[in-house]
């Protein structure tokens, strides 16, 4: 038996910091869109200040040149960089556990098995959830969702600060294509071919099942190559050009196909508080305890103009 509340509130808070970071992982190895995002070097981790500020270069240095003997070297004060500000994003869930739960299971084995079981649910709600929310467009729950690849690759007009619309900020655009039709080879290289400069080039395609299955469609048997690392992280994959081509059966931008350079695309995450969990706490009004798995960050982009979009695909 468990002897008092504070030894059944210790017993729950502890078992369940400690089971905070298998969560995470699972939660980002469960979709091809996670994976992506959270692969390598993707997520980037910063402890703090009122903005999320990305360092973006979109010009280059007019200095650079030949010169001989004693010509004078240009020291020009250069322009073309400039930064994005994102704002802070809070994402949370809820881990419950009421009294009839707490005096059926009063044992410490008993303890754990219970929160076990709310924290797996906690856990497919979490998936569910985010991976949606990284689908979108950041105007979900009154624009309180982080961004999404809607608006970092897609519609956004103003994304980080910047205004993609105003004819300097050209180079703040990424490359969409309205295919209005069905989907092609030809069109794939073209959107391929104009995100990438030299060897930088997309790490990742990601689209709809239908659209997958379309530029599966497309190939023929003994050239369907996989990426080796994407297979064993679990996800069914094509080669396009090098990139592994994918689905995730959640997005709900149907007729779309995602070109990603994931080297432009971070996963910010605040030190302190990404998956952080609170203490169980007990309402003076509930006959329950509550903690929260809290997480404080955006999803970024440093340059949209390495990212691409073909849409209006027909099936």
């Amino acid at each position: 038996m468990v002897a008092g509340n504070s030894a059944f509130d210790q017993i729950l808070s502890t078992t369940l910091k400690n089971y905070i970071p298998k969560l995470a992982d699972n939660v980002f190895t469960a979709r091809p869109l996670f994976y992506a995002l959270t692969n390598g070097q993707t997520i980037r981790r910063i402890s703090g200040g009122a903005k999320i500020v990305v360092p973006i270069i979109y010009g280059t240095n007019s200095t650079a040149g030949s010169y001989a003997g004693d010509d004078t070297i240009a020291i020009t004060a250069q322009t073309g960089i400039s930064a994005a500000e994102y704002s802070w994003k809070q994402y949370a869930a809820s881990v419950t556990i009421n009294g009839i739960e707490e005096a059926k299971n009063n044992g410490e084995a008993e303890i754990i098995d219970l929160l076990e079981g709310k924290v797996m649910q906690a856990e497919e709600t979490i998936i569910q959830n985010m991976n949606t929310m990284f689908w979108g467009d950041g105007t979900g729950n009154s624009s309180k969702d982080m961004n999404g690849l809607n608006k970092l690759v897609g519609t956004g007009l103003t994304v980080g600060g910047i205004d993609a619309t105003d004819v300097a900020n050209a180079w703040w655009r990424s490359d969409l294509t309205n295919q209005a039709g069905v989907l092609t080879v030809a069109a794939m290289a073209k959107t391929y071919n104009n995100v990438s400069v030299g060897n930088d080039q997309p790490t990742i395609i990601i689209s709809d099942q239908d659209e997958y299955e379309a530029y599966e469609a497309l190939l023929q048997p003994n050239l369907r190559y996989t990426d080796a690392r994407v297979a064993d992280a679990g996800f069914q994959n094509l080669l396009f050009k090098g990139a592994p081509v994918t689905f995730d059966s959640d997005t709900n931008l149907d007729t779309k196909m995602f070109f990603l350079n994931t080297k432009y695309l971070r996963l910010v995450a605040h030190t302190e508080t990404w998956f952080q969990t609170t203490p169980f706490v007990r309402p003076t009004n509930q006959d329950a305890r509550y903690a929260q798995i809290l997480c404080y960050g955006e999803l970024t982009t440093s340059n949209r103009a390495r990212q691409g979009m073909i849409y209006g695909l027909t099936d």
